[in-house]
């Protein structure tokens, strides 16, 4: 299965990292092909969400629903894919602190078949999910360190 890992550092304490990670519906402010994430339930710390977004590359669009689990305790989210146009989609996302700041790093396993698909196609699907990795970690950023109003 292919994977994607990307990390970040953001200028924050790790408490307000960690704690705005789990508004998981604010980021879709800040990933450009993410059109909408609806927070379906949040029961303790388990939220089910629902995806949708557009690969213009493939001119079709996406959607999906997916299962977070945090753990508080280890500052960490473990996500899975419930249903949805993904064949296989799921990850961790962990948060440590490094200095004053917060290292965040989100890998992501991924299947997502296309009739058809070939060797190019693949490469720039990985591309894509990698972009859309290091933009959900660029979005925790600017929400962290100084909110939405501060993105280009």
């Amino acid at each position: 299965m292919p994977e994607v890992r990307s990390e970040l550092l953001v200028d924050a304490p790790i408490e307000r990292v960690y704690s705005l990670a789990k508004e998981i519906e604010r980021l879709a402010d800040f990933i450009p092909n993410v059109d909408q994430v609806t927070v379906r339930s949040r029961d303790g710390n388990r939220t089910v969400s629902e995806w949708s977004g557009r690969v213009p590359e493939f001119k079709r669009t996406i959607a999906w629903v997916e299962e977070d689990e945090w753990d508080d305790a280890a500052r960490r989210c473990t996500f899975r894919l419930i249903s949805g146009d993904w064949d296989r989609y799921e990850g961790i996302w962990t948060f440590t602190p490094e200095g004053k700041g917060t290292r965040g790093v989100l890998t992501i396993t991924y299947e997502y078949n296309v009739p058809l698909i070939g060797p190019l196609i693949r490469k720039l699907l990985h591309k894509l999910v990698a972009r859309s990795a290091d933009e959900t970690l660029a979005g925790l950023r600017a929400m962290a360190e100084g909110g939405a109003r501060d993105v280009p």
